[in-house]
């Protein structure tokens, strides 16, 4: 008799740090219910975004590939006034369109960021449900993408723009567990993917109303304090125990994955502790996240995986779960990891590729070795040895940095090439000068 198909609660935070939570190494807070996930699962340390930042990372959670593939990849990330059709096509095959190809219910609650009606949209890409903001920010608060008093409301349910009241991760919170309890009641396994904004900017916590109103755009340079990141991660934390407490409740916990991750690395009150670097960089602080995975019916309490993993790797492996595989007219560029969740598998070595157009940035992680290019300067680090990455061991070891340099341009050959039209989200790059040596051009 086949196994029956486990319920998949997929959890992704917005911008949040590798040690912004404390079964990762946060320091200065807890964040218990994220580490009960790691307690009754597993905890991947080498775990990569596909990207810097969030369209091009969840481009890469929905489809498998790199999302350089596809056009809206080329986004770093989508603009929310951008008046260019661009968007994940309806008709290529995603995590919940797969999934409910194999009877599944599939909810997206919270930040979709993929393009906007009416070419786009999660219910046209295989969510039934939906309920979020379509853009890459809102206010905790008046729910727009821009000040108080602009008309850029972007809170929906499903295709029907709404108003409510409350802060936007427990409107979030609310939704996912009502929304469980309700797909739990249906005859077949349903897939909710639970997306918050938190702890992306706005700098917003549990009763900052006034600071919804004060601010002239999202993007504010005058506000925040590491107490506030702070609330804003354990609010987040708190509407994750309410999740979990609602698959206890309902006695499908033991057959249900929960997975815990981040789009990309933190921004600027994060912690990315032994890192440097944070989103928009391709320094190991700005690609490097949490990934925790729970199954108590297949994986066991309190494991750890050196597995190197990386974001376009979640769709093989819960499909796999699922009993299902990606559609071979569009295979996967990742890697299925059931066997190191279930079958305590050794880690084998992975050979990943970035690119980020800001800075003109290239990647490469092959083994302990990752090649680093920020505009005309180039590196060569043991990440492993030296996760700082300060030893440039480009000099020292010039085989092995020629081989990575040319593995990288015949990887980049076969993705599409960068638009001069798509936006980047960057810096001047006088923050890496300070580390690197490099000089500042803007």
């Amino acid at each position: 008799m086949a196994a029956p198909q486990p319920n998949i609660v997929f959890i992704l935070a917005d911008d949040l740090g590798y040690a912004d939570v404390s079964c990762y190494g946060r320091r200065d807070f807890e964040t218990p219910n994220i580490d009960r996930i790691a307690a009754d699962g597993m905890r991947f340390p080498q775990a990569y975004a596909n990207s810097a930042v969030c369209t091009a990372s969840r481009t890469a959670l929905m489809t498998g590939q790199y999302q350089y593939r596809l056009a809206i990849g080329l986004e770093e990330p989508l603009h929310s006034r951008s008046r260019r059709k661009i968007g994940l096509p309806p008709d290529h095959p995603t995590l919940p369109s797969l999934l409910k190809a194999a009877g599944y219910r599939t909810a997206l609650i919270g930040k979709w960021h993929l393009g906007k009606l009416p070419e786009f949209g999660p219910l046209q890409s295989g969510y039934e449900q939906f309920y979020g903001f379509r853009g890459g920010v809102l206010d905790y608060y008046t729910h727009k993408f821009g000040p108080a008093d602009s008309d850029t409301d972007d809170l929906w349910d499903g295709d029907i723009p709404v108003r409510h009241q409350g802060y936007l991760t427990d409107l979030l919170g609310d939704r996912a567990v009502a929304t469980i309890e309700q797909l739990t009641r249906a005859d077949r396994p349903f897939f909710v993917s639970l997306h918050f904004n938190a702890p992306h900017w706005p700098w917003e916590a549990p009763g900052d109303e006034a600071e919804a109103l004060r601010i002239k755009s999202l993007l504010h340079f005058d506000g925040g304090t590491q107490r506030t990141y702070q609330r804003m991660v354990q609010r987040m934390d708190l509407q994750i125990g309410r999740v979990l407490q609602a698959l206890d409740g309902t006695g499908i916990a033991n057959d249900t994955i929960v997975v815990f991750t981040s789009d990309n690395g933190g921004e600027r009150y994060s912690d990315t502790w032994p890192f440097i670097g944070r989103k928009s960089e391709l320094l190991e602080g700005g690609l490097r996240i949490p990934a925790i995975v729970r199954w108590p019916a297949r994986v066991p309490r309190e494991s750890v995986s050196e597995q190197v993993m990386i974001t376009m790797d979640w769709l093989p492996t819960l499909l796999a779960a699922a009993g299902t595989a990606p559609d071979p007219a569009c295979p996967s560029d990742g890697m299925n990891l059931l066997p190191w969740l279930t079958e305590d598998a050794t880690p084998v070595p992975r050979k990943l590729f970035w690119r980020y157009k800001n800075l003109a940035q290239e990647a490469v992680r092959d083994g302990d070795w990752k090649y680093l290019k920020i505009r005309d300067n180039t590196f060569l680090f043991d990440v492993v040895q030296d996760p700082l990455e300060r030893a440039n061991l480009k000099d020292r070891y010039p085989d092995v940095y020629a081989r990575l340099i040319a593995e990288w341009h015949e990887w980049n050959r076969m993705m599409r090439p960068l638009d001069p039209e798509s936006f980047t989200l960057g810096f001047t790059g006088a923050e890496l000068a300070d580390h690197f040596e490099i000089e500042s051009r803007t």
